[in-house]
């Protein structure tokens, strides 16, 4: 009698060519026992292909797998239980998992069984790893024997043994001789799902949340061209860790865009290549902390996410008010502090462009008190009545730092963004950079350098710029049509505007509780407000920063329409 299992499919219980039920030798590729024993019975088979003396065919004594308890009453072993029945198994005769195939065993195992020979090994591994984890396996179950195991599976028992020694050695499972395998007590079920921590307005009919580009822009086939490019061109040991202030070839193309279109002196020893504006006001924070700082002055209203990001390094904001002409000068100099950041080329959210007199103060104050002014240029590209006025760093460079970003113009995601640092300050800029990620992505640096290099960043800006004036035209147009004596405040230029609406339409939060009941995203200026100082001077009306850039312009137009109604 053969010992194993089968699932034969000749009429005597074994195989056409005469081998056993099991049809496979141990040591075979195909993976069946190694001895081919027979039993010893007389008529070397039971009619089901098993000798067991059981009316079914199946042995009593279950089969060999190192355990005391031999089998349960149906001829299955009890393994994949915990033992929640009295004899290990349920009424029924099968596992305590209590499922058609004996337990969760095959469910989650059988997909494994079928993968390619070269590596079912490793996925049977992963399966039985990632079932312990998930807690379908619980802690202390019993396992099968790796000859049953390998019976049921169809696969050879090398390959359950191996998997069984190498989860016991990672401790998912234990195993004692003569006892059997069972699953471990050290791990803990790990929590299914993941999160999107993506910041969207799910749902939204029309979201007028500002900060984000039309993304359909994004323009992938000359991306795409630069990447293959880059990929057939880039040196083996371009792949290996970069500068951490950013590749060479892309600094210096960098330094020829930004003094050409924003007028910046561009040093390219002096750029650091950053993942995004929010890492180059974090690396200036820990700068400016290792030389004493401990405040920074910040626009009020201005983002809400200076606090966070200086408060990361140790550096505390202080809010400062604006005028019509930019930051006040009075409270600037009150405050005390010597480094302050600013949004001069289009204030963000109240969308006013310094004046050049403010401009002159400004600097004017960081000489005198030894100061810096860290310069945000995160829209300058996009002004729609007038060429845009130049960065503030080109008045001054060793007293600005000047940052920006392909986030407005290609796409957040991208993570790749660029720093200017005075020559004084650029050593510790750099130190940080290098402790904190080693320098960012050789590939993307390359492939974003190709695509500045031969014009492809411009012919993108240019692109950008026709589309949004067009959806600012639309929303402006829309606002006085569906909210007559609305004002819409700021310069033409960037991806939002400061929407104020005739004090009819408030209070502000019963407004903007109707608008979000009508499916429409929009954010208030009061959100732009630092903690307890206010947005500025206070209408009775709904003051609203709406962003446009990333609706198409039947959407924009839609959107205002519903706003209306809901009101």
């Amino acid at each position: 009698m053969t010992v194993s299992r089968t699932n034969s499919l000749s009429p005597d219980g074994g195989s056409p060519d005469g081998r056993s039920a099991g049809g496979r030798d141990g040591g075979s590729p195909d993976g069946g026992f190694s001895d081919g024993r027979d039993d010893g019975s007389p008529d070397g088979g039971s009619p089901d292909g098993r000798d067991d003396g059981s009316p079914d065919g199946r042995s009593t004594g279950g089969r060999d797998d190192g355990s005391t308890n031999g089998g349960s009453p149906d001829g299955r072993d009890d393994s994949f239980t915990n033992g929640d029945s009295p004899d290990g198994g349920s009424p029924d005769g099968r596992s305590a998992g209590g499922r058609d195939g004996g337990s969760v065993a095959w469910e989650v195992l059988l997909p494994a069984a079928s993968a390619p020979a070269r590596s079912r090994g490793r996925a049977l591994q992963a399966a039985l790893r990632e079932a312990v984890r998930t807690g379908r396996l619980a802690a202390g179950t019993r396992l099968p024997s790796s000859r049953d195991l390998a019976a049921d599976l169809g696969v050879s028992r090398g390959l359950v043994t191996e998997a069984y020694e190498q989860l016991t050695a990672e401790g998912y499972l234990r195993s004692g001789r003569g006892a059997g395998t069972w699953v471990g007590d050290a791990v803990r079920a790990a929590r299914p799902g993941v999160r999107d921590l993506a910041p969207r307005a799910l749902g939204a009919r029309a979201d007028f949340v500002p900060g984000t580009p039309d993304l359909s822009l994004f323009p992938r086939a000359a991306w795409t061209v630069a990447q293959r490019r880059v990929l057939a061109e880039l040196p083996h040991h371009g792949l290996g860790y970069p500068d951490p202030r950013g590749l060479p070839r892309l600094r210096t193309a960098l330094a020829g865009l930004l003094a050409r279109r924003r007028g910046v002196v561009a040093d390219p020893e002096r750029i650091v290549v950053v993942s995004g504006v929010t890492q180059a006001m974090a690396l200036l924070g820990f700068a400016l902390r290792a030389r004493g700082v401990r405040a920074v002055g910040v626009e009020d209203p201005g983002s809400p996410q200076h606090d966070d990001v200086y408060a990361s390094a140790g550096v505390a904001t202080v809010p400062l008010p604006l005028d019509d002409d930019g930051l006040a000068p009075g409270p600037l100099r009150a405050s005390g502090v010597r480094a302050v950041v600013t949004t001069p080329a289009h204030q963000y959210p109240t969308g006013i462009a310094y004046s050049a007199r403010r401009r002159a103060e400004l600097l004017d104050w960081a000489r005198s008190v030894d100061g810096i002014v860290l310069e945000d240029d995160y829209d300058g590209d996009f002004r729609y009545d007038r060429a845009p006025v130049g960065a503030l760093q080109g008045l001054d460079p060793e007293r600005v730092a000047y940052t920006g970003s392909v986030s407005k113009s290609l796409a957040p995601g991208l993570r790749l963004g660029w720093l200017l640092v005075p020559e004084w300050l650029a050593e510790e800029v750099v130190a940080r950079k290098r402790t904190t990620d080693l320098g960012h992505p050789s590939v993307d640096q390359a492939v974003f350098a190709d695509f500045v290099e031969r014009g492809d960043y411009d012919r993108q800006l240019r692109r950008c710029q026709r589309a949004y004036r067009e959806r600012r035209d639309t929303l402006v147009a829309a606002l006085a049509e569906f909210f007559p004596g609305a004002e819409v405040s700021g310069i033409a230029a960037g991806l939002h505007v400061i929407a104020t609406l005739p004090e009819r339409y408030g209070p502000e939060q019963a407004f903007l509780a109707r608008v979000a009941a009508a499916g429409v995203a929009v954010r208030p200026l009061s959100d732009c407000a630092h903690a307890g100082t206010g947005a500025g001077p206070r209408d009775p009306g709904v003051r609203l920063v709406l962003g446009y850039a990333h609706l198409p312009p039947g959407r924009i137009r839609e959107g205002v329409r519903l706003m209306a109604e809901a009101m």
